[in-house]
């Protein structure tokens, strides 16, 4: 029988409004048992500093730029997660952190990916082993150092007992898409898709005092600029990386939509953001034999009606999208899950990363890890 962990996931993501925290009990093989979820929203100066960082930096050049800039931020990230933890540890006892941080630049193309947080700092200040910066063995190692998911992916399609082959598309900042064809192996693959709520969130941030759309509400009342839609198309099928499994947010920008009122730049990005989804996921899934092939969605974006009613407009009439509460998980929590998960599997010395999922050259574990004496 194999010794099972609890451990604390603290998941970031690019949206850079808070920390999904999820406590969950597993062997980092076979089963996990979810203790906890539990969401922490960061305050107006590390919210507004992280966008402004964001934006300026779009290259590994901007980082040493920036260094101070970035310095500073990462300690206040850090000392964020040192609070809620701290916090978390008045009533849960656990063994491991998998601290994934606040993504800051992410680019396939020149393998670089950084995340804010001082794993040392977090290690200290709450007596406790961690395990972060989780991409970088699979980037020195020819990966794209994204997506790390689809091997808890797996899991939760094998312990939910959800038929198979299935897939799990997770509409974040970035959507990206697991497809699991079995229980038994590392059968799987996964890939970014393309924006998530990025373009949405940005815009709606630029142009008013929310930080997202939500349920898709401005985008429902505005008016989508066919013009600006085409000529949107047109730029993202010509990019460059296109080629690449990874995306970031800084692959895409709200500049063509500039000039239009905020609903209807929600409903032109809106539907711009459907379309490519939609498209990704005809392309992928256009070869699927089965009778009915269920789409599980989960992250924020899965809570944008309009979103998801235009990418089912766009996929095959056999790939039902289903929302993955349907199966008793919550959305919002399986990516603070899956660093839960992983950071048990690179204490044990598992891969986290795949040759069809990241590009790297075999399986690989991954994360520093440091053990709290």
């Amino acid at each position: 029988m194999n010794k099972e962990y609890t451990s604390l996931g603290l998941m970031s993501g690019t949206s850079g409004d808070g920390v999904d925290a999820s406590i969950i009990k597993s062997d980092g093989i076979s089963k996990y048992e979810v203790i906890l979820n539990k969401y922490y929203e960061y305050d107006k100066e590390i919210y507004q500093k992280i966008h402004l960082l964001k934006e300026k930096i779009n290259s590994p050049k901007d980082l040493k730029n920036y260094s101070e800039d970035l310095k500073n931020l990462e300690r206040k990230i850090t000392m964020f997660h040192v609070k809620l933890t701290n916090e978390i540890l008045k009533q849960e006892d656990i063994n491991i952190i998998g601290f994934h941080g606040q993504t800051i630049l992410h680019s396939s193309e020149e393998r670089i990916s950084r995340q804010l947080g001082d794993g040392n700092l977090l290690s200290q200040l709450t007596k406790k082993s961690i395990v972060y910066d989780f991409r970088q063995n699979d980037i020195k190692n020819g990966g794209e150092g994204a997506p790390l998911t689809p091997i808890f992916h797996q899991l939760i399609l094998k312990q939910n007992k959800i038929d198979v082959p299935s897939c799990i598309l997770n509409i974040g900042g970035i959507s990206n898409v697991t497809i699991v064809g079995n229980y038994n192996s590392f059968d799987f693959t996964s890939r970014d898709i393309g924006p998530g709520n990025c373009l949405i969130d940005a815009w709606v941030r630029k142009n008013s005092n929310k930080k997202f759309d939500e349920d898709g509400k401005l985008a429902s009342i505005g008016k989508i600029n066919e013009i600006i839609l085409e000529q949107a198309q047109e730029l993202y099928s010509n990019r460059t990386n296109k080629k690449t499994l990874s995306l970031d947010v800084n692959d895409f920008d709200v500049s063509f939509a500039r000039g239009l009122s905020l609903i209807d730049g929600a409903a032109t990005l809106t539907d711009f953001t459907g379309r490519i989804i939609g498209a990704s996921l005809f392309s992928l899934l256009s070869n699927v034999r089965e009778k009915f092939f269920k789409v599980l969605v989960c992250g924020g974006g899965r809570k944008n009606k309009i979103l998801l009613n235009l990418i089912r407009n766009r996929t095959p009439k056999n790939i039902i999208l289903q929302q993955i509460d349907d199966y008793g998980i919550d959305g919002d929590f399986v990516e603070s899950q899956a660093f839960a998960y992983l950071a048990i599997r690179s204490f044990i010395n598992e891969p986290i990363s795949f040759p069809n999922t990241t590009g790297c050259s075999k399986p690989l574990t991954g994360g520093t890890i440091i053990k709290f004496k």
